[in-house]
């Protein structure tokens, strides 16, 4: 069927025929080889405001013949799979179009259910596969009652002490170590990110903080956040001064981030404070809430208390402070505030 064919179908939109249009639509899509990006949109566009008026049976239709489709529509992949799992499952397990972290935002915001069907893909990356087996662990330790538990031999026992161990860790070599599988995890996306021709508004920003936060350096990612929202390094030094994220929340939100990046900057920043799954999805929830306008109104104010830019270039306190806080910082000038042009 040629890509004429499928414009055809589009036209053909009567009251009544969104069920058979739904379908023929993608099933015409499907036999393209290489669909172009304008085909790609006029799918979208057909397809997106037909989704609530049509049934179950063609929604999980579609799913599975977009799971093997190896140029699907991201915007209509990244709405079925918000789906219930029985009609979202092909999609978690086989589709390419469904990025890590789309996973890692699908299992925060559904659970269990999502997070088993993604268990099941080829290849899937080690940092998720944890993540959805510490989802699994503590249903199992609500259901077992330790009173009746039986008596467990010395192999098992072994295991068990083994992977109490590994959870016990210090927080430094556990921060570390979630860094560590979360830079893995990026380069991907990188290469990705890179082969794209438009890239996404503020993307240098956001490689930016991604990187100095995935260092571990509270300096280079304090002096990247002062650039990005154009506030003095101390007062972006005294928003992740705590174990707080709302702060950090609020300033990748003014910065437009889309939530599944503010959360990887943000779990970079914080790796301790989402141990489990709950955790992720109430990040995700706050985020999502949290109105642009509100966010910009809470950077106005750091920038009313952030000295006048000729102020802070003619005063050497503020470019010592700095230093001193981290004496590697005075290498790195790709990362001073104080470079800002």
């Amino acid at each position: 069927m040629s890509s004429s064919d499928f414009r055809q179908i589009a036209i053909r939109t009567e009251s009544g025929k969104a069920e058979r249009l739904f379908r023929a639509a993608v099933s015409a899509f499907c036999s393209l080889t290489r669909p172009s990006r304008r085909e790609i949109g006029q799918l979208e566009d057909l397809t997106l405001p037909l989704f609530d008026s049509v049934s179950v049976e063609s929604r999980r239709y579609v799913a599975a013949a977009l799971s093997e489709c190896e140029y699907a529509p991201a915007a209509l992949v990244r709405r079925l799979c918000e789906e219930p799992v029985d009609i979202a499952a092909p999609l978690l397990i086989r589709s390419r179009a469904v990025s890590d972290i789309d996973l890692i935002a699908l299992i925060g915001r559904h659970g269990l259910p999502h997070a088993r069907a993604i268990a099941r893909r080829k290849d899937l990356n080690p940092t998720i596969a944890d993540l959805i087996r510490a989802l699994e662990r503590p249903t199992l330790v609500r259901m077992r009652d330790p009173e009746a538990a039986p008596a467990q031999s010395p192999a098992v026992t072994t295991q068990a002490t083994a992977d109490s161990a590994e959870t016990q860790q210090t927080p430094g070599v556990a921060a570390e170590n979630a860094r560590r599988r979360l830079r893995s995890m990026m380069h991907t996306g990188d290469e990705a990110l890179a082969a794209k021709v438009d890239a996404f508004p503020g993307a240098d920003t956001y490689v930016k903080l991604r990187e100095t936060a995935l260092t571990g350096n509270a300096a280079f990612f304090q002096t990247a956040l002062a650039d990005a929202l154009d506030i003095d390094f101390s007062i972006a030094q005294s928003l992740t001064a705590n174990q707080n994220y709302a702060p950090l929340l609020a300033a990748l939100r003014s910065l437009d981030f889309s939530e599944d990046r503010a959360f990887l900057i943000t779990v970079a920043v914080y790796p301790g404070l989402f141990p489990h799954p709950q955790a992720i999805r109430t990040y995700l929830d706050h985020y999502r809430l949290l109105h642009r306008d509100t966010a910009l109104d809470k950077v106005r104010g750091w920038k009313a208390k952030t000295p006048s830019r000729a102020a802070r270039d003619a005063s050497p306190t503020n470019g010592d402070s700095r230093k001193a806080s981290n004496s590697d910082e005075a290498d790195a000038p790709g990362l001073r505030a104080s470079s800002r042009k």
